[in-house]
């Protein structure tokens, strides 16, 4: 006659568990580094109204338009760090409604594309927010090739 090991039970106890893990749906969220998207040889400084703005982890993106030499417009988007850390610094959505007129500081995308990495936002004001999280970017540009 057989008898079930302790062992045996176990075995099946954490056998059914694992496959059990395994099925569960898993969110995993994608981070990149600076260099991956963007050009530290490519600084910029931009001026234009706020459009809007995505307060969502793991970095924050607002939303401007701005005048082209030919009078056209663009709307650019530009990336911010996390909502945590841009509200530990006293920005916050709400800093930032639509129509207000900003100035912003960062780094072109490596693609031509209309968007960017900020590293500091200017208010009407003159209130000036350092907006970049990444570890690898660098520093607020001084001499910018923007518009």
């Amino acid at each position: 006659m057989l008898r079930p090991s302790k062992n045996g039970l176990g075995i099946l106890v954490v056998g059914a568990a694992s496959l059990w893990i395994a099925s569960v749906p898993v969110s995993v969220s994608a981070h990149h580094a600076f260099s991956a998207e963007f050009d530290a040889q490519k600084p910029f400084e931009l001026s234009g109204k706020v459009t809007k703005g995505k307060w969502v982890n793991p970095h924050s993106w607002v939303y401007v338009d701005v005048k082209n030499a030919d009078g056209t417009v663009t709307n650019w988007g530009f990336e911010f760090g996390s909502p945590f850390a841009l509200k530990q610094k006293g920005l916050t959505k709400a800093t930032l409604p639509a129509g207000t007129e900003v100035t912003v500081k960062g780094y072109l995308a490596k693609d031509g594309q209309s968007f960017g990495y900020s590293t500091s936002i200017t208010l009407p004001d003159g209130r000036v927010f350092q907006t970049g999280g990444a570890q690898d970017a660098p520093t607020t540009p001084s001499r910018p090739a923007g518009n």
